[in-house]
C-alpha cells in the first residue's frame, strides 16, 4: 500500500497527529508525510490519502486566520492551507481512497466547528471516496499541547485505515 499523509500545523499539535497516522501507516507499505505548504506529490499509485488541519474558526482555515495564528506566536508564513491545497488536487474519481482529521477544542463540533468535516467535504467534491468518517484529535486549548491519549489514538486511526483501505471489500 502507498500512502500520502499531508497536513497543516501552526503549533505543531496536528504535525504530531500527522506524523503518527503515517507511522501507523508504514507497516504496510510506503509513506510520504508532506505540508500543504510543499508541492503537490504525484498521486499516480497512491492508495490512501490522509489529509488534516487545525481547526480555525469552525472549519478550515482562512488567509486571516492562518495570519492571526502567525500573529499569536506561530511560526512560519500564512501560505495557502488545507483549502487551498485541496483545491488544486486533480479529480479523484480514479484516485486513492481518502480520509480526514483535525485538531481541535474537545467540546461539541457544533460549538467549536471541525476542519476535518470541511475536508471530507471538499474531498468528496473532487471526486474522492473516504475509507473513514472524518476523525477529530482533541488539544488542550490554542497552542496545545494534545491531550493525553490522542496519539495513540492517532495510531490505531492509522491502523484502522490501513486495515480498510487493504481490506478485499476496498
Amino acid at each position: 500500500m502507498k500512502s500520502l499523509v499531508v497536513y497543516e500545523s501552526w503549533f505543531g499539535n496536528t504535525q504530531q497527529v500527522a506524523e503518527k497516522i503515517a507511522a501507523a501507516l508504514a507497516p504496510e507499505g510506503e509513506v510520504a508525510l508532506v505540508t500543504v505548504d510543499e508541492p503537490l506529490p504525484p498521486l499516480e499509485g497512491v492508495d490512501l490519502l490522509v489529509v488534516g488541519a487545525p481547526t480555525h474558526v469552525h472549519g478550515l482555515s482562512s488567509r486571516r486566520s492562518r495570519e492571526g495564528a502567525v500573529e499569536q506566536g506561530a511560526p512560519g508564513a500564512p501560505g495557502i492551507g488545507a483549502r487551498g491545497w485541496i483545491d488544486a488536487l486533480p479529480n479523484g474519481a480514479r484516485g486513492p481512497r481518502a480520509a480526514a482529521f483535525d485538531t481541535r477544542a474537545h467540546k461539541s463540533a457544533l460549538l467549536v466547528g471541525s476542519a476535518a468535516r470541511g475536508i471530507a467535504r471538499r474531498m468528496r467534491k473532487h471526486g474522492y471516496a473516504l475509507a473513514a468518517e472524518p476523525q477529530s484529535f482533541f488539544v488542550q486549548g490554542m497552542p496545545g499541547p494534545l491531550e493525553e491519549g490522542e496519539l495513540e489514538r492517532a495510531w490505531e486511526w492509522g491502523r484502522t485505515l490501513a486495515n480498510e483501505v487493504m481490506s478485499p471489500a476496498a
